[in-house]
């Protein structure tokens, strides 16, 4: 009988010995691919001589990758996005509903939507997928007056656990990007923390949540930025941004193939040192061609 027990633990001792091991070398090969990733985009920094921001997370496992992920970048157009889901969250049929009126002195460049609805107006709903699917500017900054302003979209993030994002200005002086200037600027920290909040059930109607993640998939300005690093098979919603000194910024959600399966939240920021200097396209798509690789995608 003592035998047997000493036998028996003794075995349950070599396999807690195997789990350990087998743990052990699926954390390193964790480690090993992270490490590779890092490198990759650093590679890219340099090719393209910018400053990546980088975070990504898949919902589904928790599995991570980040890059610079505390650095402050100017958030440009990638506010659209945000501060859509914010209003589909908090506002009630009736408000989204509500038509706002709008004067041609309201105006400012880019607004390929709303310059066409000057007389007629335009519902809030609308309003969110004009900003959202076209970028159009007027109509970042009507959804900017629908959360109290810049500070009023500020503290809507604090309340859903932002309290990095920093909201001073609307469009288009926003785009700005001057380097040290932490007006309207974000981190992709803080960013994929916000976007994973409004891309997960219960946090918003779940008609409300279709219609985010439709608005999202709809978008016409994203095509060869982080969509362009996804393999084909994946739905793909994103917004994208642009200002001066190189800034350019793409903040996507990639659903999976599988039904009822949760998706992956990017976010990929990118400036460079010099105020007239041009942004990249294919640095943004580069950088996702690595994350589709780390999440074998």
């Amino acid at each position: 009988m003592f035998l047997f027990a000493v036998t028996a633990l003794a075995a349950c001792g070599m396999a807690d010995k195997d789990a350990t091991a087998t743990k052990t070398k699926k954390e390193t090969k964790q480690e090993k691919a992270l490490a590779e990733a890092n490198a990759e985009l650093k590679k890219l920094e340099k090719k393209y001589d910018a400053t990546l921001g980088v975070y990504g997370v898949n919902l589904e496992d928790n599995q991570k990758i980040s890059y610079n992920e505390q650095e402050r970048f100017a958030y440009v157009s990638t506010y659209k996005a945000i501060a859509g889901g914010l209003l589909l969250k908090n506002l009630t049929a009736e408000q989204l509903n509500k038509r706002v009126y709008f004067s041609k002195e309201d105006l400012v460049d880019y607004s390929p939507v709303t310059e066409k609805h000057v007389e007629s107006g335009m519902t809030v709903k609308e309003i969110i997928n004009a900003a959202m699917t076209y970028s159009d500017n007027t109509a970042g900054n009507i959804l900017f007056h629908q959360l109290n302003g810049p500070k009023g979209y500020q503290k809507e993030l604090a309340k859903i656990g932002d309290k990095t994002t920093q909201a001073d200005r609307f469009e288009p002086e926003l785009n700005e990007a001057v380097p040290g200037d932490k007006r309207d600027t974000t981190t992709p920290e803080a960013m994929v923390k916000v976007l994973s909040f409004l891309v997960t059930k219960g946090n918003m109607a779940s008609d409300r949540l279709d219609y985010f993640k439709q608005t999202l998939i709809d978008n016409t300005t994203g095509d060869k930025l982080i969509r362009a690093g996804v393999p084909e098979g994946y739905a793909v919603g994103d917004k994208t941004g642009a200002g001066s000194y190189g800034t350019r910024n793409d903040i996507a959600v990639i659903y999976p193939k599988e039904k009822d399966t949760r998706p992956l939240v990017w976010i990929i920021y990118s400036k460079k040192a010099g105020k007239d200097d041009e942004y990249n396209d294919q640095l943004i798509a580069d950088a996702a061609k690595v994350l589709s690789n780390y999440f074998s995608l």
